[in-house]
């Protein structure tokens, strides 16, 4: 899939990646027992930082957003959340596979338990070093 761009976040995405956040969780915090409509949302408000936020393009066109964060270690992947309607077609790969080829420490993430985002981030080289009944804690080292 080669028509998808990154452009740097702003403020003013924080609303449509919080939309789009609760439509993407929404399937694996219920199957965990932990939706709630409004708290979805407001839980990547109370955290938003633009500097740290690249919004993904698919034709021009809003498709999703990636967070990579620097930490005293390494870096933290963060929202990474992809438009249903892209998944599937090769863009969250490609995503992936630019943003963490500019990392060269380890880049750690948290997943929910039975995500199928988890085999996405397998396929990438990242692994589970921790978990609990609802979260899964991955890092991938540097290539």
């Amino acid at each position: 899939m080669g028509d998808w761009t990154l452009r740097p976040a702003t403020a003013g995405d924080v609303d449509a990646v919080a939309e789009l956040r609760a439509v993407v969780l929404r399937p694996d915090l219920e199957r965990v027992g932990r939706y709630d409509e409004h708290r979805v949302r407001e839980r990547l408000r109370e955290r938003w930082n633009p500097e740290d936020n690249q919004v993904i393009e698919v034709g021009g066109v809003f498709a999703g957003n990636v967070a990579l964060r620097v930490d005293e270690d390494g870096h933290w992947l963060e929202n990474f959340y992809l438009d249903p309607s892209v998944q599937g077609r090769g863009v969250g790969s490609a995503v992936l596979e630019q943003v963490l080829s500019e990392c060269d420490s380890p880049v750690r993430l948290q997943v929910l338990q039975g995500s199928p985002a988890r085999r996405l981030y397998e396929r990438h080289g990242f692994t589970a070093y921790a978990e609990d009944a609802v979260d899964v804690w991955m890092v991938r080292q540097p290539r």
